[in-house]
C-alpha cells in the first residue's frame, strides 16, 4: 500500500456540503497552510508537490511568492475604494460568489477551466449578462496583475492574463418604449406615490436611482423654470447631468413641495432610528403588482392580446419611452442627448440661459399625449 504524503489533512467544507484536502506543512522553517480546493486526493499530493517546490525555489533562489486570487482581488478593492459606491458595492458581490471557487488558487491557476464550476452555478441564478458582468470582476484583478502590478524584484505577479470566454446572451430583453394607451393602462395601477414618480420619469428620461436620490439642494431655477444638476457621484457615467423638466414633469415636482425638507420623493417609511430617508427603488412590489394588473386588462382596455415584453415593464423602459417619444417630435439628435444625459465628453452643466430654454422647449414637444402609430421590430 502506497504511504500518504505527509502535510494533507481531510477538513469539511460547510459551504460545498464535502470534504476537502488541506495543505498544512513546514518546509525550511516557512509554514504552509493554504486548501488545495480539491476533494480528489491525488490532485491534492500533486499540488502539494507544487507549493513544496514554490517554497524551495524562494528559499534557496529567491523567487518570488505565487500571489493567490485572494490576494489580487483584495488589493484590487482596496486601490479601487474611490470607485462609485454602486460600482465597487456590484465588483464586491461578484467577487464574493467567485472566492470560494478560486480565491485559493495561484493566480496563474484561475483560468476557463477552474472558473467553470463557478460560471455553472452562478448561470443557475441569474441571467447570462448578469453572469458575464460578474466575471468582469474577476478579469479585473487578473489584468492588473499581468500589466500593472509587480513584486519586489520588479516581476509581474502574472505573466500573461487567461483568456475568459463570455457567455452567450442570445434571447436578451428589448427596450420596450409604451404606447400613450399603454402609460395609461399601467399608470393608472400604480401607487399615488409611484405613478407620480413615474410620471415625472417619462417626462424626463432620468435613471431610477437619479430620481429616488434626487434633493431639492440640485434644483436651479431658469426665468420660472426648474432645472436639476444631477452631482457625478449620482450619475450613472460618473459626469454630472442636467435634467429639464418640461410642463407636465414641472407640474409634478410643484406639487412635492413641502413633502420633505430634503428629499424630492421621501420614503413613506422611517428608518429604525427613525429618520425619513430617500424612496429605495421604484421597482418595487408596487410597480410588479401594478404591470400585473395592467396585463390582465390590457385586451379589454387595448385590444389584441398583451405583449410579453409589457406584462414585466421595467422602469427603466420609462427613459426608452422618453427617448423615443423625442425622436418622434423630430427633436435632434444632439439635444436627445442632452435630455437623456448621455456621455459626451463635454461639461454637461455648462449651458447658458437660452440654451436651457431651447431644451425645455425641446421637451415639451412630448407632452401632448397623442398616440401615433408604433412599429414594434421584434427579433
Amino acid at each position: 500500500m502506497p504511504k500518504r504524503a505527509t502535510g494533507l489533512t481531510k477538513r469539511w467544507s460547510r459551504d460545498r456540503q464535502t470534504y476537502w484536502w488541506e495543505i498544512d506543512k513546514r518546509v525550511g522553517g516557512e509554514r504552509l497552510r493554504v486548501s488545495t480546493g480539491t476533494s480528489d486526493y491525488a490532485e491534492a499530493e500533486r499540488r502539494l508537490a507544487y507549493e513544496v517546490e514554490q517554497a524551495r525555489q524562494r528559499q534557496v533562489y529567491g523567487v518570488s511568492e505565487a500571489r493567490t486570487f485572494a490576494q489580487a482581488a483584495a488589493r484590487y478593492l482596496d486601490e479601487n475604494g474611490h470607485k462609485r459606491p454602486r460600482t465597487i458595492a456590484r465588483d464586491i458581490l461578484a467577487l464574493d460568489f467567485f472566492m470560494p471557487y478560486i480565491g485559493h488558487l495561484p493566480l496563474h491557476q484561475v483560468h476557463q477551466g477552474t472558473l467553470q464550476p463557478a460560471i455553472a452555478a452562478r448561470s443557475a441564478r441569474v441571467c447570462n449578462g448578469t453572469v458575464n458582468r460578474d466575471m468582469a470582476a474577476v478579469r479585473r484583478p487578473l489584468t492588473l496583475s499581468a500589466r500593472l502590478w509587480r513584486d519586489e524584484n520588479g516581476r509581474p505577479w502574472l505573466n500573461t492574463v487567461p483568456l475568459i470566454q463570455k457567455l452567450p446572451e442570445h434571447g436578451k430583453r428589448r427596450p420596450y418604449p409604451l404606447t400613450w394607451d399603454e402609460q395609461r393602462l399601467l399608470f393608472d395601477h400604480l401607487p399615488r406615490d409611484l405613478e407620480r414618480m413615474a410620471l415625472f420619469d417619462v417626462n424626463t428620461g432620468m435613471r431610477d436611482q437619479e430620481i429616488c436620490q434626487m434633493k431639492w439642494s440640485w434644483e436651479e431655477r431658469i426665468d420660472g423654470h426648474s432645472v436639476f444638476v444631477i452631482p457625478p457621484e449620482v450619475a450613472k457615467n460618473g459626469e454630472a447631468r442636467l435634467v429639464v423638466c418640461n410642463r407636465v414633469a414641472q407640474n409634478v415636482i410643484d406639487g412635492q413641495r413641502g413633502a420633505h425638507g430634503t428629499w424630492v420623493w421621501p420614503s413613506s417609511r422611517p428608518s429604525r432610528a427613525g429618520f425619513i430617508g430617500p424612496v429605495g427603488r421604484m421597482l418595487n412590489n408596487g410597480w410588479r403588482s401594478a404591470r400585473t394588473k395592467a396585463a390582465e386588462k390590457y385586451s379589454e382596455t387595448i385590444g389584441g392580446p398583451c405583449p410579453r415584453d409589457y406584462a414585466r415593464i421595467r422602469v427603466h423602459d420609462l427613459r426608452h419611452t422618453f427617448g423615443r417619444r423625442l425622436r418622434a417630435a423630430d427633436v435632434s439628435k444632439e439635444d436627445r442627448a442632452d435630455l437623456l444625459g448621455h456621455r459626451s465628453g463635454s461639461i454637461t452643466t455648462d449651458y447658458s440661459a437660452a440654451e436651457i430654454h431651447n431644451l425645455i422647449a425641446a421637451a415639451n414637444k412630448v407632452c401632448d399625449g397623442k398616440s401615433r402609430p408604433l412599429l414594434r421590430v421584434v427579433g
